[in-house]
């Protein structure tokens, strides 16, 4: 018989932990102090939450904050910046000192462990993760029996503030953070505004007068950053600018080159981390050796799949092994412009060679077996950690079909995590559950 871990039975044969989307939406309402409206986002958004869990091994967890921690280390060093930054914008080059909030890594987990995907600034739903995790252990006594007893939505709260006040003092501002602006483009239309309200609401709990703004409705005067009269203090940047190269950006842009403002993430962020390019360099063993990373942190990267830029060059090897290869854009973000090369035409081929991708070792999504209107159906599946400095503060998952994650899915949506021990290899045959299912000859907490 084949052999396969707990997590991966749970995955795929537990249902009797859930998630009530009611409870889910009633958290989100009351954390935000009644400013989300959640009847019409629940219309919009059925499948932003998934009711169930995902499983994670221990040791999944800790190979993939070791690849994490890696990365991070690598991109601190000077030969490693230099070649980043080689093909980033001019204004990346800029060092003001904060590291980034909200880095995302995901993965998708394999046979031989987690794999690196893509690694995300401005990663969104965090927020929204954070209360899902809550209202889990909320509704939920079986998840209380196994996950720890410290309250997850505080944690990460307490977590989310210090990384925001460490921004502030990394460039150097001394007084006391007065003012966040919550910057994306058009807000109020993002899929994930829900998110914005929620982080308005985190900072007003802290003190902190917080607005949500559009970055064209920003305007720099006086050495200052102003939304209407308001002076804004640090703008938690979720723009897909990264380079804050649109007309849009322009006072943005201003203030960040005049060290008016603090901006996290920023555009050197996004270039040392989140740039596709870049995996070309952490994936390559000898390019990571002529650049001084030393040994451990060489077999640590080893978690990333192989990473090529897509040149004239190469073109006609990629093209034959393309059945095996993932095509990403260097600057992409939620999966757009995103190619699985066995599904590939000669047209689509045409425009990933005019430039700026990237050829990308396949990893195959782990599953999850979700009940869907009382059928079980098969959900593709990938982990995100949220991290900031190389340090998690959440884990979290997303279910989907298809090539990426649309948040479209019946069943899908964002996903709590659930860390289990990692026991001994277990056979299929024998029926792993956790509470209630211990019946079904399930080990108790204890065993985990």
């Amino acid at each position: 018989m084949n052999a396969i871990t707990l997590e991966e039975q749970l995955n795929r044969d537990c249902f009797c932990i859930d998630v009530d989307p009611e409870r889910v939406w009633s958290v989100v309402e009351r954390a935000a102090a009644g400013v989300v409206p959640v009847g019409l986002l629940k219309q919009h958004r059925a499948n932003l939450f998934s009711s169930a869990p995902v499983f994670l091994s221990e040791a999944d967890l800790a190979g993939m904050e070791t690849v994490v921690q890696a990365i991070e280390a690598t991109a601190q060093l000077a030969a490693f910046q230099d070649a980043a930054l080689a093909w980033a914008p001019e204004i990346a080059k800029v060092d003001l000192g904060p590291r980034g909030a909200f880095m995302g890594y995901d993965f998708h987990l394999t046979p031989d462990g987690p794999k690196l995907i893509e690694v995300n600034t401005n990663a969104g739903g965090a927020f929204l993760n954070a209360l899902l995790a809550q209202a889990q252990v909320a509704c939920c006594p079986e998840v209380r029996a196994v996950v720890p007893a410290a309250d997850p939505l505080a944690d990460f709260e307490a977590a989310v503030w210090r990384m925001f006040q460490e921004e502030w003092r990394l460039q150097g501002r001394g007084e006391a953070l007065s003012v966040i602006a919550i910057v994306d483009e058009a807000p109020a239309d993002q899929y994930l505004y829900p998110e914005f309200l929620l982080a308005q609401a985190f900072f007003k709990r802290h003190g902190v007068e917080a607005v949500i703004a559009d970055p064209k409705d920003l305007r720099f005067d006086k050495g200052r950053l102003f939304l209407g009269e308001l002076a804004i203090d640090l703008v938690y940047n979720r723009l897909v600018d990264f380079g804050f190269g649109r007309l849009e950006s322009a006072a943005l842009r201003a203030a960040y080159l005049a060290e008016a403002v603090v901006v996290t993430p920023s555009p050197r962020n996004h270039a040392l981390l989140a740039d596709k390019r870049n995996l070309t360099l952490l994936s390559d063993p000898m390019r990571l050796k002529a650049l001084g990373v030393d040994a451990q942190l060489r077999r640590d990267l080893a978690a990333i799949p192989s990473a090529r830029p897509v040149t004239a060059n190469n073109a006609d090897r990629l093209w034959a092994e393309r059945r095996s290869l993932f095509f990403k854009p260097a600057g992409g973000y939620a999966g757009k412009a995103v190619y699985r090369g066995d599904k590939l035409t000669r047209g689509v081929w045409q425009t990933i060679l005019e430039g700026g991708y990237v050829a990308q070792a396949f990893a195959a999504p782990s599953e999850r077996r979700v009940q869907v209107d009382g059928d079980p159906q098969t959900r593709k599946m990938d982990v995100r950690l949220y991290t900031y400095a190389g340090a998690t503060l959440l884990a979290a998952a997303r279910l989907y079909q298809g090539q990426t994650t649309n948040f479209r899915t019946p069943g899908g949506g964002f996903a709590p995590v659930v860390v289990v021990k990692t026991p001994p290899r277990v056979d299929m045959a024998q029926d792993y559950c956790v509470p209630p299912c211990a019946s079904l000859g399930a080990p108790s907490p204890d065993d985990w």
